[in-house]
């Protein structure tokens, strides 16, 4: 028998009690949280401790998912299997694993009546004993609270500057302008501290990194984006990490070293994950660490947590199962 929990996160950009009312109608047993705070998630989960569900239905962007992963985890709660709801901005996540609109995806659920649905393993990235299924710094982070900024600064008009072209406005009005005009792109030095490193090579084929073993400094020079990930994806279709998966049990890391001029001269190869591309690195490691020459922004999940001179990545222990909605939706008839 399949024990389903569903929360959603009513701050998301499509959250609403409207979907609190379709889980009502779609899985009536379902124990539902409409959330409006990571307090109120907080005390939610606190709850599902002692009879955890087997699957947990979340309604949110890529922050919503990253923040209960992290919750769960601080709450001691073995982590069920997890159905993303597309409901945010990015909704990486919810891409990669074919997720359709909240309406159809309860419905699928309720068509399985007791049977889990079919799921995908993933793995995930950890900083600072949280995890994410990507994490990094660069121009991603700080478009990220451009985008942010740009919203609390909109008022009425807020609604039109959400989304895809929220994004963009900001990084063509706000990121790049700072960059062009500023002091350009920080310096990093990427040090191997895990078993010795893969890369790729120009026809896609893994290869070890010559010299990659424990202790080496892998890349030393500017940065534009460097992170890591488990999943291809950013959000909005941009593959950013597109040999994410590709060597089991690794993380896929990047650093871009191109100015801002030419990453925006390329930016649809970039976003369609184009390979090779000039002054892009890749790594797949189990462990490293990233020292740069300044404070930079640092993002997790899309969500920016501070500034930081010296982050390590590592794989975590525990990898979490996703719902495979292409899978579920070949399975059923709704």
């Amino acid at each position: 028998m399949t024990d389903i929990a569903v929360l959603v996160n009513l701050r998301a950009r499509r959250g609403s009690e409207g979907v609190g009312g379709l889980v009502q109608r779609f899985l009536p047993k379902a124990r539902l949280a409409l959330t409006r705070s990571l307090e109120e998630a907080r005390h939610w989960i606190s709850e599902l401790r002692p009879n955890p569900p087997s699957l947990l239905l979340a309604g949110g962007g890529d922050g919503t998912i990253t923040g209960l992963l992290n919750e769960l985890r601080a709450a001691g709660v073995a982590l069920p299997a997890i159905g993303v709801l597309p409901m945010g901005t990015g909704n990486a996540w919810a891409r990669v694993t074919g997720a359709p609109r909240p309406a159809v995806a309860l419905k699928q659920i309720a068509a399985m009546r007791e049977v889990l649905p079919p799921t995908r393993p993933f793995s995930l990235v950890r900083v600072e004993g949280k995890v994410a299924p990507f994490a990094g710094t660069g121009w991603d982070a700080e478009m990220i609270q451009d985008f942010k900024d740009q919203l609390s600064a909109a008022g009425p008009l807020r609604s039109q500057q959400a989304g895809l072209r929220g994004y963009l406005t900001a990084m063509f009005t706000r990121t790049v302008p700072r960059h062009m005009f500023g002091s350009g792109n920080p310096r990093v030095s990427v040090y191997n501290v895990g078993e010795p490193a893969l890369t790729v090579d120009a026809r896609g084929n893994v290869i070890p990194v010559p010299g990659g073993e424990t202790g080496a400094l892998l890349y030393e020079g500017p940065a534009g984006v460097a992170g890591a990930a488990t999943t291809p994806e950013w959000g909005f279709g941009f593959k950013a990490f597109p040999f994410a998966q590709s060597v089991p049990h690794r993380l896929s890391v990047r650093v871009y070293s191109a100015g801002v001029v030419e990453a925006t001269r390329n930016m649809f190869k970039l976003w369609r994950g184009e390979h090779p591309l000039p002054h892009m690195h890749d790594w797949f490691v189990q462990r490293l660490r990233m020292d740069f020459d300044r404070d930079v922004p640092f993002q997790m999940g899309g969500d920016v947590i501070g500034l930081r001179r010296s982050v390590e990545f590592d794989l975590a222990e525990e990898s979490v199962q996703l719902v495979d909605w292409r899978k579920l939706s070949r399975m059923v008839d709704v």
